[in-house]
């Protein structure tokens, strides 16, 4: 999922993607919850963006076209990746990551960047 969030294009996009190979899942953000923190492994090259969440839009869609959430990658000050966060809009959590069929990307406008949260370490 990672590899295919990040083929969006923009600004950083190449040096996270040369960190995929180097990374590793180190934790889950809660009990039962999909979102996980990760850990780029040195020497690595890393990235340069203005935010700690990565400029793209992952919606999640559901088997009937509707919008359930997104997938939000986040980084460590903008260098390396640090987790990969399932938001959700239904009344349920999910139980596990959505195919890449129902994702689709959208490139973040730089001026809609949010601030970055706590993440659970």
């Amino acid at each position: 999922m990672l590899e295919y969030i990040l083929s969006a294009d923009f600004s950083g996009a190449p040096a996270l993607r040369s960190q995929l190979e180097q990374t590793e899942v180190v934790g889950i953000w809660a009990p039962e919850s999909v979102s996980i923190n990760l850990r780029v492994h040195e020497p690595v090259q890393h990235a340069v963006l203005a935010s700690d969440l990565v400029p793209v839009e992952a919606h999640v869609h559901d088997q009937s076209g509707a919008y359930v959430g997104e997938l939000l990658v986040w980084t460590d000050e903008g260098a390396t990746l640090a987790a990969l966060e399932c938001a959700w809009v239904t009344d349920e959590m999910p139980t596990s990551l959505p195919t890449v069929d129902d994702v689709r990307i959208i490139r973040r406008p730089r001026s809609c960047d949010p601030r970055p949260h706590d993440r659970a370490h």
